[in-house]
């Protein structure tokens, strides 16, 4: 018989089902940690251990999962409830066993609950994880302790350095579960297995397990994973606590863990990351815009363009079982374009990442075309041409009279204005840009910028689209470059011209891969293609870079750019482009002087972070957040300095302002008051 012993509007409730007490919690949407539920659970495990007819309790969780974590928003305020880690211990000291019951994710401190408990259980679709490290921070709670005495110290490392949940199957073979059970019937398997378990002496807790160090293991995972983990702090510190855990006894590496974590939680770092975490769910939000504005429907999109940006693109509609269209001028490129899409796919299903049967799916949903009538019918269409006002103001006036009245006409340009696109049309309103950033496929940004004229209901579609096809939508307005690209280009200009008062290429890329960018600018160029925006004049020789673009040196696809590459795309510094800078000095009649790093920093990365401010003085952005969000998935700024604005804030205003003037730089005036940086 089932009886109800607390109130249902608390967030944990009890039910008795005979001698097993069930522990409820119900606190949507993800039943996050927050001190009303550990007080709750507190009280919940307090009421069963003092019950002597209590044979066993069950932990679980209504709504969509169970603990997905801490609750973040606690997160450097001042502690109330319970602690997690009392908490914790609490539950495992309990001297009535306790089932864990797991549906959806258990996730951070939620693993670490399950982890406290005396068994787990969890259906097929369960995934468990401890994600912290991608906060800055590590399992604070005893996590990085009794993780390793379950499953080891290698696979402990997997899952907590790494931060990937393993799904229930894979926790089941590593002696993260004890049972996976019915999809459909977790509470009722919970309790019977909970029966199972009551008699049984001495009841298993993992603080009493031992574990053997593994230094192999640690070093294979450093071997492996090194490059990637390179100057962040928690991957470092979540390794430190692993390795403890086989090397000291528990309590004592319980202590060593609260540490670090301490440590993490006080640092920069960690602080970026969060501030990143909330920066993402913020983009989202349009100004200006009803969060109930109806959505028109998109089942169909059209795509000009099947090369590289164009397949790109068509490949996230296609990934997200929505039907394309696309269409080129050529067959062989249409050709070309559709065996690229698909030898990615096919790429994707042999290493894993997708099901054997996607390539099929996906391609099944693509309709090839060479002509523009073979998009009436789309909800949405998105050209990826040439970029060339002219070009697009064709095109889309081609595109009015041929698509479907009420549907989405949408431009892939990095720079051009949208509102003069638009004006090529009888619907401006159903106009906007949509800036993907290439490989379109693997990118995670989306610049969605919003004309003078797009329709309330055109930009929420657009921006709830975004979400569907696995991408972080930016709102942006108006101007040459929008956000990104804006940004980048007071950076380029500066490092050309450090080049001529002295510096070299590979200086400038050490400062910007040492602040922890994936490359410099220079670097960029020739990934990139020195070729590409370039007049294709060989005799018109303006600047550096039209020099090495004269001269063949188009970057990396053609072995020479601004460095020289061997056979396996190494580069070198190139003596030839020495002799063109060389050149180019003595042509502006400048003498190279000594170029400090410092120096590198303030022209390169404060002059970025004044545009930011100039972009919102403009309300060419919504917020400053939205410009690190752009920069953190469109440009691999590193999420552990939280992007331009966030990191200018932890330089101090006073110091960026005062690089800026050393310089010579007009200094924004929101960034001089600081307003920019809020």
């Amino acid at each position: 018989m089932t009886s109800q012993t607390t109130d249902h509007r608390a967030p944990v409730r009890t039910e008795r089902h005979g001698d097993i007490l069930v522990i409820v919690s119900d606190s949507p949407p993800v039943n996050a940690l927050s001190a009303a539920v550990r007080d709750g659970l507190e009280a919940a495990i307090k009421e069963g251990a003092a019950d002597a007819s209590i044979a066993a309790m069950v932990l679980r969780c209504d709504g969509r999962t169970f603990f997905a974590g801490a609750d973040i928003g606690e997160f450097g305020k001042p502690l109330t409830g319970v602690p997690l880690p009392t908490l914790i211990d609490m539950i495992e000291a309990s001297p009535t066993p306790v089932v864990a019951a797991i549906h959806g994710t258990a996730l951070g401190g939620g693993c670490e609950v399950a982890l406290g408990c005396h068994y787990r259980v969890a259906v097929p679709s369960a995934k468990l994880g401890t994600p912290e490290v991608k906060l800055g921070l590590l399992p604070g709670a005893g996590g990085t302790q009794r993780l390793p005495r379950v499953i080891g110290i290698a696979a402990a490392l997997e899952m907590i350095v790494l931060g990937n949940p393993v799904s229930a199957k894979a926790a089941a073979a590593a002696g993260l579960l004890d049972r996976v059970v019915g999809e459909g019937t977790l509470e009722g398997d919970a309790i019977a297995f909970a029966r199972e378990v009551a008699g049984k002496r001495p009841i298993p807790r993992v603080r009493d397990r031992h574990i053997e160090p593994d230094p192999a293991a640690v070093d294979a995972f450093r071997e492996a994973h090194g490059r990637k983990l390179r100057g962040f702090d928690a991957p470092g510190a979540c390794i430190a606590c692993v390795v403890a855990a086989g090397e000291k006894p528990f309590e004592e590496g319980v202590a060593f863990e609260r540490e670090q974590f301490m440590a993490l939680m006080n640092g920069t770092q960690s602080a970026a990351q969060r501030h990143i975490f909330f920066a993402e769910r913020q983009a989202a939000k349009i100004d200006g815009v009803d969060p109930a504005t109806p959505l028109r429907p998109v089942r169909h999109v059209g795509v000009i363009g099947a090369g590289t940006m164009g397949g790109g693109i068509a490949m996230n509609f296609l990934s997200a079982g929505i039907a394309v269209t696309i269409v080129e001028m050529q067959q062989d490129a249409l050709n070309r374009g559709i065996g690229v899409m698909r030898r990615n796919y096919e790429a994707s299903a042999a290493k894993g990442r997708i099901p054997a049967d996607a390539p099929d799916k996906a391609m099944g949903l693509l309709t090839p075309s060479l002509s523009l009538d073979a998009l009436a019918g789309c909800d949405l269409v998105i050209e990826a041409v040439y970029e060339e006002m002219s070009v697009k103001k064709e095109l889309f006036g081609k595109l009015d009279a041929i698509v479907r009245p009420g549907a989405i006409l949408a431009s892939n340009t990095s720079y051009l204005n949208i509102d003069e696109i638009a004006a090529a049309t009888k619907r401006p309103g159903d106009v906007l840009g949509m800036h993907f950033f290439s490989p379109a496929n693997v990118m995670k940004l989306l610049e969605v910028v919003r004309g003078a004229q797009t329709s309330p209901d055109v930009l929420a579609t657009v921006m709830a689209l975004a979400k569907k096809i696995r991408k972080v939508a930016v709102v942006a307005g108006v101007c040459h470059g929008f956000i990104g690209n804006r940004m980048l280009m007071p950076r380029q200009v500066e490092a050309n011209k450090l080049l001529i008062e002295g510096a070299t290429p590979e200086q400038i890329d050490r400062v910007h891969v040492a602040f922890g960018m994936p490359m410099g600018p220079f670097q960029m160029a020739d990934l990139a293609g020195v070729d590409i925006g370039w007049h294709r004049d060989p005799t018109r020789i303006e600047n550096i870079r039209d020099a090495l673009a004269a001269e063949g040196r188009w970057g990396q696809k053609k072995g020479a750019g601004f460095y020289d590459y061997d056979e396996n795309r190494t580069p070198a510094p190139s003596p030839r482009v020495a002799e063109i800078i060389d050149d180019f000095r003595a042509r502006e009649g400048a003498s190279p002087r000594e170029i400090s790093d410092e120096e590198i920093v303030a022209r390169t990365l404060y002059t970025m972070v004044n545009e930011g401010a100039l972009i919102l003085e403009e309300g060419m952005a919504q917020r400053a957040s939205d410009i690190d969000v752009v920069w953190i998935y469109g440009y691999g700024w590193p999420v552990y300095r939280g992007g331009p604005m966030f990191w200018a804030k932890t330089e101090g205003v006073d110091k960026v302002v005062a690089g800026l003037e050393r310089y010579g730089f007009p200094v924004a005036k929101t960034l001089r008051n600081g307003e920019a940086l809020k």
